[in-house]
């Protein structure tokens, strides 16, 4: 685990969903085919007994490019929390990467608005992600980035990002570490 700063506990948490919760399935629309990353369960839980609140910010662009509906992205969400337990709200980006909207991660948008349906300033957020769009956008938002790498993480993204855990779990105890 690497960190560069000592920095307080985050008000709430805000959590990529694919790569990070739930193992990465591309565009994916069938809720059967949901499964959790190990130690989700039990990072999810310690934030649960910390009383940090969670959301999670998702780019969707499957939606955009006609390979699923945003009926089957709720699908798939619903999932999620079925087998995670409950998560807090679920922000959506269904834009493509040339569609030039400020809400697709590496924008901050998502963040932005998860924070305020939280009732949190976004700049005591963190966020746990899996590429370098999620650190992208928890720095444009003033969010805390941590960044868990999967084998679609880029080594340059690995480099760049301030906070770097092995897994979810250790990434929840490095946001848990800091003082109240």
């Amino acid at each position: 685990m690497r960190t560069g700063r000592t920095v307080r506990r985050p008000s709430a948490v805000l959590l990529d969903r694919d790569g990070t919760l739930v193992v990465d399935v591309p565009y994916n629309g069938d809720p059967d085919l949901v499964q959790p990353v190990p130690t989700a369960r039990e990072a999810l839980d310690l934030l649960r007994a910390a009383g940090i609140p969670t959301a999670v910010v998702s780019n969707q662009s499957g939606v955009a490019r006609g390979l699923l509906t945003r009926e089957q992205v709720d699908a798939v969400n619903a999932r999620v929390e079925q087998v995670l337990g409950p998560l807090g709200p679920f922000v959506v980006c269904e834009h493509g990467p040339h569609d030039g909207c400020g809400c697709r991660k590496p924008a901050p948008g998502m963040l932005v608005e998860a924070a305020g349906r939280l009732g949190v300033d976004v700049t005591r957020t963190a966020l746990i992600g899996d590429i370098g769009a999620d650190v992208g956008a928890a720095l444009a938002a003033g969010a805390r980035p941590v960044l868990v790498p999967t084998r679609t993480t880029r080594v340059q993204e690995l480099g760049d990002a301030p906070e770097v855990a092995p897994d979810l779990l250790s990434a929840v105890r490095l946001l848990l570490s800091g003082p109240s």
